[in-house]
């Protein structure tokens, strides 16, 4: 497979796994390895030192691996070096993004800040479907659902329903205080963050 099939066939993450990728990111406490060296010998040590496991990871040959690790290559070409990057963060701090998101799962919940187009389904509604931004708290109980399906490969499509519907309960229904019944769906995602919370 040539580098321009595997770059057409690598999936693109969507706006919500984007989000919350970033979002784990914020939690580190120390910066991740930032030169392409750096990223290949932190990444080699996570592979228990295979070069032909990393190689395969990052669709680059064990021969350019070796280069990198010994510094005879610095600069990656753009596919190879948003894969070290995506790699690396994803490496990085493993115990600090876990207790951030078992904290979320359990306790703080997570807050989220999206800009999107709003449809809704409710009985006697009469509120058309439009833009809006809105900023509000998750609970606990969707912050774990939304990080179950993430850990599990969830799709952007798969990740949507379950986001509105913890926007609904915060934002719309107010914890489900009014607007009894009503759902809301979103699309046409514009930008989204999501911010995990301190304990």
């Amino acid at each position: 497979m040539s580098d321009h099939e595997q770059q057409q066939s690598a999936p693109r993450r969507g706006k919500v796994l984007e989000a919350l990728a970033r979002a784990e990111r914020k939690v580190f406490t120390r910066p991740a390895p930032k030169s392409a060296k750096a990223q290949m010998k932190f990444l080699l040590t996570r592979a228990k030192g295979s070069t032909k496991a990393l190689a395969e990871r990052l669709g680059a040959s064990r021969r350019t691996v070796e280069r990198y690790r010994a510094g005879k290559l610095t600069t990656p070409q753009k596919r190879l070096q948003a894969a070290l990057v995506e790699e690396t963060e994803s490496e990085w701090q493993p115990q600090v993004r876990a207790q951030a998101r078992q904290q979320a799962a359990t306790s703080t919940g997570m807050m989220v800040d999206v800009t999107a187009y709003f449809g809704f389904t409710c009985k006697d509604s009469s509120d058309d479907g439009r833009e809006r931004s809105i900023t509000t708290a998750i609970s606990p109980t969707y912050a774990k659902q939304i990080l179950e399906l993430q850990d599990a490969g969830a799709t952007e499509e798969d990740l949507h329903p379950i986001v509105a519907e913890a926007i609904t309960e915060s934002y719309f229904t107010d914890w489900g205080t009014r607007a009894a019944g009503l759902r809301a769906d979103f699309t046409h995602v514009s930008k989204i963050e999501f911010r995990f919370l301190p304990g």
